[in-house]
């Protein structure tokens, strides 16, 4: 079967016997999300933090402390992702497949909007999607742009971004603007380095992606922009999804769609 035909609950069981990719293109009209859990003392910091930065932090669900699934996930938030990576000390210390030892009974996980969920109307509108197109992981990228600090959370934005032909930008920006839960239109269109980014071959997380002769990167705010402030603040232990291998919720991609 296809991968784009796949259930949320067929694809969660391919993950949790051991398929390790990227979720683009997966599970088709059905939304997928960023996976941060946190201890139970940042958890108002992560909500002030994501209060401040919207675009880039969209929460979607919050579980208990301790909890493994939430309202929009009800598979096992420990091993029904792709990949997982495992933080200590705002390090990044290992990437894992499932993570039922590393969690911890007092964190709080949160489900963060991601682009993927606009990306099957981009393409409807006739917009590529490049990383489809090549089979890879969508290019990420950590930026200049400092997020609002909230708490003991701050840090800098990270971008996703797609290349698309100059006659369809204002399409691109159009369609992804009726999704503002799942990060909306491009925060940054053009030249990469007026945000930071020295190199778009050289992406911080994923993969590069061809950028072809008539086309203009856009860059989208990305939702691993919290994992990049668990970095930034040192925190002490956090688990995170790892980039581009995403939860797929219980929850269609139109439910964040508006007209």
């Amino acid at each position: 079967m296809d991968v784009a035909d796949l259930s949320p609950a067929q694809a969660r069981q391919r993950f949790r016997g051991g398929a390790r990719v990227p979720t683009a293109g997966w599970c088709r009209g059905w939304t997928q999300a960023n996976l941060i859990a946190v201890p139970k003392s940042l958890r108002y910091d992560l909500l002030l933090f994501a209060h401040h930065n919207p675009r880039a932090c969209p929460v979607l669900d919050v579980g208990e402390p301790g909890t493994w699934s939430t309202a929009l996930f009800t598979g096992d938030l420990r091993t029904d992702l792709p990949g997982y990576r495992l933080y200590r000390d705002g390090a990044a210390v290992a990437d894992l497949g499932e993570v039922v030892g590393e969690w911890r009974e007092d964190l709080v996980p949160f489900l963060i909007g991601c682009s993927f969920t606009f990306e099957r109307a981009l393409l409807a509108a006739g917009v590529p999607v490049r990383h489809l197109e090549q089979g890879t992981n969508v290019p990420m990228y950590r930026t200049s742009v400092p997020c609002e600090a909230a708490g003991r959370l701050s840090g800098p934005l990270v971008v996703s971004m797609r290349p698309v032909p100059a006659r369809l930008v204002r399409t691109a920006v159009q369609v992804s603007g009726r999704y503002p839960m799942v990060h909306g239109s491009p925060v940054h269109i053009g030249e990469p380095t007026v945000i930071g980014i020295r190199d778009l071959a050289s992406p911080d997380f994923g993969d590069p992606v061809e950028v072809r002769d008539g086309e203009v990167p856009l860059f989208w705010a990305c939702g691993v922009t919290p994992q990049a402030a668990i970095m930034a603040s040192g925190v002490e232990y956090a688990i995170g999804h790892l980039p581009g291998h995403m939860a797929i919720m219980d929850v269609r991609d139109d439910d964040y769609r508006v007209p």
